[in-house]
């Protein structure tokens, strides 16, 4: 493996910024974040809070440009814009001025473990005492319900107040995950949230799933990531499924089932969390909303 530290370069005057043990959230999009729960977390936090860019991942190093082709804009006879890929940590400060470590940017598609190491070095070097990732899964559950959340950590003890939902699952890698991984191994804290997003929204932006996110991050960190400014947008895209379910008879029976599937299996454990299994599958639950939202992205909708 060649130096990881090759992979990045550090703004020495906004290092001498840094405080001790700063936690460092992780909102690097990944392959799967169903209702873009990561994606709107990030875009929440840069725009509500000021950041300076701390460390710049060497990108052409990481990017196979050729499986995830940025966008261009052409206008009229000359290319004028460019969506250029970005891979970085920001110093970020929360509501109450607490300083924090803002990860995001475009999954890597190569050089995982060099990349995962080099993390490791910035950890190390700024005294991350925590981090911490959220990013949505798509499950066979309804909108109309509480907010679910899988919780993992690399230590028991960081989540042991979430109830687990899983047994065990192999399901495809992603960068994060790796790095959670591997941190857990080197002897470093680190968790995160997956988000249950239902599964007829999962392609959809449903900002409810970043505000419960943001809210876990917030319990787990004490800081205070202005989560309740997601509310409005919250609401307004309640108000829109609520829409599109009265206009159609059919979506809304498949989320009548829904309900009760998840009552009648909340009320069989006695408790908040339940298995995806005692849900009906997203392929059963699933088709009829997606040709309904199809319809609608069509201007299916009067």
């Amino acid at each position: 493996m060649r130096d990881p530290d090759s992979l990045y370069t550090v703004n020495e005057d906004v290092a001498a910024e840094i405080g001790d043990a700063p936690v460092m959230v992780q909102l690097v999009r990944g392959f799967i974040d169903a209702g873009a729960a990561g994606q709107i977390a990030a875009e929440h936090l840069a725009e509500r809070f000021d950041a300076r860019r701390l460390v710049t991942f060497d990108i052409d190093e990481l990017l196979d440009y050729r499986s995830r082709r940025p966008m261009m804009t052409f206008d009229r006879s000359t290319w004028n814009e460019y969506d250029e890929p970005v891979l970085a940590i920001d110093l970020v400060h929360d509501a109450d001025g607490a300083p924090f470590l803002l990860l995001h940017g475009v999954e890597p598609d190569i050089r995982w473990e060099a990349w995962v190491a080099a993390v490791r070095r910035i950890v190390e070097r700024f005294g991350v005492r925590l981090v911490v990732g959220v990013h949505g899964i798509p499950m066979g559950v309804p909108h109309t319900r509480p907010i679910g959340v899988t919780a993992h950590a690399t230590r028991p003890d960081l989540i042991a107040e979430h109830p687990a939902w899983f047994g065990t699952v192999r399901v495809p890698a992603s960068a994060s995950a790796l790095l959670e991984h591997r941190l857990g191994r080197w002897g470093h804290d680190a968790m995160g949230f997956a988000v249950h997003v239902p599964h007829y929204l999962a392609q959809s932006t449903y900002p409810q799933a970043a505000m419960t996110a943001l809210g876990q991050v917030e319990k787990s960190t004490g800081l205070d990531l202005a989560s309740g400014a997601l509310e409005a947008a919250a609401r307004e895209a309640a108000a829109e499924i609520e829409r599109q379910m009265a206009g159609s008879p059919e979506v809304a029976a498949v989320v009548h089932a829904l309900e009760k599937q998840y009552d009648d299996a909340v009320r069989q454990i006695d408790g908040p969390a339940l298995s995806d299994e005692d849900l009906p599958t997203a392929d059963e639950l699933g088709a009829e909303f997606e040709r309904f939202l199809a319809q609608q992205e069509d201007g299916g909708a009067g």
